[in-house]
């Protein structure tokens, strides 16, 4: 490419070349990607009993697949910007688009749950590349009255696309394999890296590749391995074992040292002094917050409704399904309210209706019907689709032009950071949970407990009836009573568990008010 082409290919040329109708093309570009990544996130978590089975592993390993995608597309978002800077936006696309597309191969045909975790590591690092960037690129094309509804078409793929994800999951599973899970986005990731080729901008590769923070980068990713592996491996090694201290010693000294470093060093890779705008740092930490409750959520549900309910794959992705359906009417509806109305006050309405959702979902159990399901999580992502747009524009609005892109990074990566937490924490409860109250009712089942013997005589009864030997009646009746109780346990956890996740979504309420608080004195 000549010297004088290079600038053909910016986004003021292209929008030349284009007219107004560019906007949209590049927004349909870079959502494709964003909705085979936002797709592949989300899909796997109606498989994690498939895998179980088919690795032999238990829940806090087949977790992995989630958190550990979570976890780089935290470090892939921070090095999401160098990249930029170096290859321009249109080569870091297209090649974040490739690697995902390599890492669902290998997830589809992972003969390991360690080639497994290894291919979704590859995918969520390349999704933390191209998302941030994704994000920027809209908000940049858009003028400033219209970037709300931009955030509120961008924001489809956010969340749009885990409401849809389990149920194309569970279509994969229930009619293939639970492989074909990682297949889904493939034709996704086609349109997006052939359209990116026509319609992202781009620059010419600079001759001095700027410098980056590197130990910055490497604190972030120790970080991220003591504090996650400590959580998930806790309630299995003993939380006060000598491997789990020292990981989260590890994590938190490395989480100090890399705010430390990134304070220090001309280069940072996380502009941490950016959270010195109030209202920035407030939409921050509620993404972070919305994040742990959003994830956290979605990876929860459908393990609850399979295990407890007994749904198939399928019955727990069509359940997620309205809720889907409903947020293509309400995202742009949001996005324009977005425009005119204080983002704090849809906000705070969407984090309500969200907590509401859940505080709902305690009472479920195993003879809740479906619709009444459909019905809890239609509530909760109502909350979402009202949350998401004005979050997005809250962020990056009070920031200055030239900390956009910056701002982009950091407000995706707090939201991811957020929910590669919010899986990893929240099966790390429901395990603690399990066990404490599996030990509570176990406490309760001796022999002066008259319902628990007339139940075990029951049983044997019909064991007896059945044909089965004198001396198996009674450890047959008694194994029948452990499963009763391990089941309850469960169910009593998850109870547990969605307390947790409506108590998160209403402590981001508190820096809802600060944002609310900081943009009256902004507008005053």
């Amino acid at each position: 490419m000549t010297a004088a082409a290079v600038p053909l290919q910016t986004a003021a040329a292209l929008t030349e070349r284009y007219g107004p109708s560019y906007r949209w093309l590049v927004t349909i570009t870079g959502m494709m990607g964003v909705v085979s990544m936002v797709l592949a996130m989300t899909t796997v978590n109606v498989a994690v009993p498939d895998v179980m089975g088919a690795f032999g592993i238990g829940q806090d390993k087949a977790q992995w697949m989630s958190s550990a995608y979570m976890a780089t597309m935290t470090a892939g978002m921070l090095i999401n910007a160098w990249l930029s800077g170096v290859l321009g936006e249109r080569r870091t696309f297209v090649g974040a688009v490739f690697f995902f597309s390599v890492g669902a191969l290998m997830g589809g045909s992972a003969p390991t749950e360690d080639a497994l975790i290894f291919a979704r590591v590859l995918q969520g690092f390349s999704a933390g590349v191209a998302q941030p960037l994704v994000m920027a690129t809209i908000f940049t094309v858009f003028p400033p009255e219209r970037r709300g509804m931009a955030m509120g078409v961008f924001g489809l793929g956010v969340v749009f696309a885990p409401a849809i994800g389990p149920t194309l999951g569970g279509l994969m599973i229930e009619y293939f394999s639970w492989r074909y899970v990682f297949f889904i986005s493939l034709p996704f990731c086609v349109v997006a890296a052939v359209m990116g080729m026509i319609f992202m901008p781009t620059r010419p590769i600079p001759k001095v590749i700027p410098p980056f923070d590197w130990l910055g980068f490497a604190l972030l990713c120790t970080a991220l391995f003591g504090l996650m592996t400590g959580i998930a491996d806790g309630q299995r090694e003993g939380w006060s074992s000598d491997a789990i201290v020292f990981r989260l010693v590890l994590g938190s000294a490395a989480t100090v040292g890399f705010v430390c470093w990134e304070l220090y060093t001309p280069r940072a890779l996380l502009d941490v002094r950016i959270f010195a705008n109030v209202e920035f740092a407030a939409a921050a930490l509620i993404a972070f917050i919305f994040g742990a409750g959003m994830m956290g959520s979605t990876y929860i549900i459908p393990v609850f409704v399979q295990t407890i309910i007994g749904f198939t794959p399928l019955e727990a992705g069509l359940m997620m399904m309205p809720a889907g359906i409903m947020l293509a009417f309400i995202f742009p509806l949001a996005g324009r309210l977005s425009d005119s109305m204080p983002a704090s006050t849809m906000i705070i309405g969407g984090l309500v209706l969200f907590a509401g959702g859940f505080a709902w979902m305690t009472t479920a159990d195993i003879d809740t019907t479906f619709w009444t399901l459909v019905c809890m999580v239609m509530l909760s992502r109502l909350g979402l689709g009202f949350i998401n747009p004005s979050l997005n524009a809250s962020s990056l609005k009070a920031l200055p032009a030239d900390k956009v892109r910056q701002g982009s990074g950091v407000a995706n990566f707090m939201r991811q950071l957020g929910g590669a937490f919010g899986i990893n924490g929240m099966v790390a409860f429901f395990e603690i949970r399990t066990r404490f109250h599996a030990d509570a009712l176990t406490a309760t089942q001796d022999w002066g407990n008259r319902t628990t013997d007339r139940m075990l005589t029951q049983v044997e009864h019909l064991m007896q009836k059945s044909g089965l030997p004198f001396q198996h009646q009674k450890a047959g009746a008694l194994e029948y009573l452990a499963t009763m109780l391990q089941s309850n346990a469960q169910m009593l956890a998850f109870s547990d568990t969605f307390i947790v996740v409506g108590v998160v979504a209403l402590a981001a309420l508190i820096p809802a008010a600060m944002l609310s608080r900081s943009q009256r004195r902004s507008r005053g």
